[in-house]
């Protein structure tokens, strides 16, 4: 017997107690049972999000979540900066051009993070940009972005709109909307939200919210008035995923028991350890800024991917994701988002120990185990 254990970015591990809450029969959306539960969810996504500003709640992934910013704080014709360093990055360049954007690319290598000067440049010749998008953990490459600085000099030179991809990071690292000066932040409810894929979750600043006022773009089903008008009524314009929110109202209220700073600290730690884990066997990490919600690390030359993603899967029960793109078969990603513990990256560290020694990689046996275990103890 194999106990399966998912070390993916998403979707994340579910706690027992959000499941249960899930296996329930199945309410109304339109009775005031419902209305109780959605009104401490938007509540509580507040406290998430550290924001006194609405955050909407949508039934569909977290792309559907970014696409609804694209077509609601713009008009056709109108000019962003994106910044593209990954494959997430690329799809909000992607995106945005299908509405008739002008979008502006800085493209980053892919490991790395964009500048405070790329950031200025690109202000500078761009001054009539309605919007930076800023993607704050990139997921196929690992990859964090200082939210807190860009959004500071982006704010100091220029009235762009700040929009932040939250998808991996909301949760894992800090993040405080309202004092950062952010404008659109989304996450999906796969990854620090630690239930099921199906909701996208996007804050709102009031900068952002006068701007859908003046939208000429065409929209429907992602309309963020009509998103905005029923929140006010602890509603949904649309028959929304019930049993996800039911869900996340359980997530939210083990995410605020627990404390938002605790949660980023454990963040680190978890991150910092399977990193100490991973160098300690030899392994070199893929970026140099790395994300606290999943870390990226180079497959060894003389390892198979195909080989190696196999043994760990069908042999120690361990799903992780590979690389992306030119990186398919040369990376493999480790996530410690969400609902993990100390033990959990303990366990991940001793599988891939077992699985490298299954296919032929020489290290000392015990080495990643104890480097991960040193880190936790003298690193409260």
């Amino acid at each position: 017997m194999i106990k399966k254990r998912l070390f993916t970015p998403g979707p994340t591990p579910i706690p027992e107690q959000v499941m249960l809450k899930m296996a329930v029969p199945i309410i109304h959306h339109r009775s005031p049972e419902f209305r109780e539960i959605f009104k401490r969810v938007n509540q509580n996504l507040k406290y998430l999000f550290q924001t006194n500003q609405p955050v909407l709640t949508l039934t569909c992934s977290g792309t559907g979540g970014m696409e609804s910013t694209f077509v609601n704080l713009f008009s056709p014709g109108d000019t962003i900066i994106s910044v593209n360093g990954g494959k997430f990055g690329e799809r909000w360049v992607e995106l945005p051009k299908v509405f008739g954007l002008n979008v502006i690319e800085i493209k980053n290598k892919w490991g790395t993070a964009p500048t405070e000067n790329e950031i200025l440049e690109a202000l500078k010749n761009n001054p009539n940009a309605k919007a930076v998008y800023l993607t704050h953990s990139e997921t196929s490459t690992g990859t964090a972005t200082d939210i807190k600085l860009l959004s500071k000099i982006i704010r100091e030179n220029s009235d762009a709109l700040i929009c932040v991809d939250g998808i991996t990071a909301i949760g894992a690292h800090e993040l405080r909307f309202d004092e950062w000066g952010i404008d659109a932040c989304v996450t999906g409810s796969q990854k620090g939200l630690m239930i099921p894929p199906g909701l996208a979750f996007v804050c709102l600043s009031e900068r952002a919210i006068e701007k859908i006022e003046k939208s000429q773009m065409p929209k429907f089903y992602f309309d963020l008035k009509k998103a905005l008008k029923s929140f006010y009524d602890d509603d949904t314009p649309f028959t929304p995923a019930i049993t996800l929110i039911i869900g996340v109202d359980e997530a939210l209220q083990i995410i605020k028991n627990e404390g938002i700073e605790n949660i980023w600290h454990q963040h680190k730690r978890k991150a910092m350890a399977i990193r100490a884990g991973v160098q300690a066997l030899g392994l070199k990490l893929f970026t140099d800024k790395p994300s606290f919600a999943v870390t990226p690390v180079w497959l060894p030359q003389e390892i198979d991917w195909k080989k190696f993603n196999s043994a760990l899967k069908n042999i120690y029960g361990i799903t992780i994701a590979g690389g992306q793109e030119e990186f398919t078969g040369k990376i493999f990603r480790i996530s410690h988002l969400g609902y993990y513990d100390e033990f959990d990256m303990v366990t991940m560290i001793a599988a891939l120990e077992m699985c490298l020694h299954e296919v032929g990689y020489k290290f000392e046996s015990g080495i990643g185990v104890k480097a991960v275990m040193n880190y936790f103890q003298n690193n409260k």
